[in-house]
């Protein structure tokens, strides 16, 4: 059985950094995409980063480029999100999600098979 463990969440002022980490377990994930996605108070569920654990190709929201990075350890099976110079708008839980995938990474959350349960992240103005 496939499991995704977020970690990391918390409350930090605007322009602090916080690190999310999603432990990945239940099978190899060799030719699986990861994504971080996230669901802030009244809005849609919204594609954060993404990365192809095998090929390491990464895509980033318009939103977060040049603030956020994915990044993944394939010997950890994990896949972190560190992010930079944040922003009240960055409030939201955020979700680690992964599918089966032969090509890239995909915005689309109807595509990911697998959720993990979210973590708070809160950014104080």
């Amino acid at each position: 059985q496939v499991q995704l463990v977020e970690s990391g969440g918390g409350l930090v002022q605007a322009g602090g950094s916080l690190r999310l980490s999603c432990a990945a377990s239940g099978r190899t994930f060799w030719n699986y995409a990861m994504a971080w996605f996230r669901r802030a108070p009244g809005k849609e569920r919204e594609f954060v980063a993404g990365v192809r654990w095998s090929g390491g190709s990464t895509y980033y929201a318009d939103s977060v480029k040049g603030r956020f990075t994915i990044s993944r350890d394939n010997a950890k099976n994990t896949v972190y999100l560190q992010m930079n110079s944040l922003k009240p708008g960055d409030t939201a839980v955020y979700y680690c999600a992964a599918y089966q995938s032969n090509g890239g990474s995909s915005s689309n959350p109807n595509h990911y098979d697998y959720w993990g349960q979210g973590t708070q992240v809160t950014v104080s103005s």
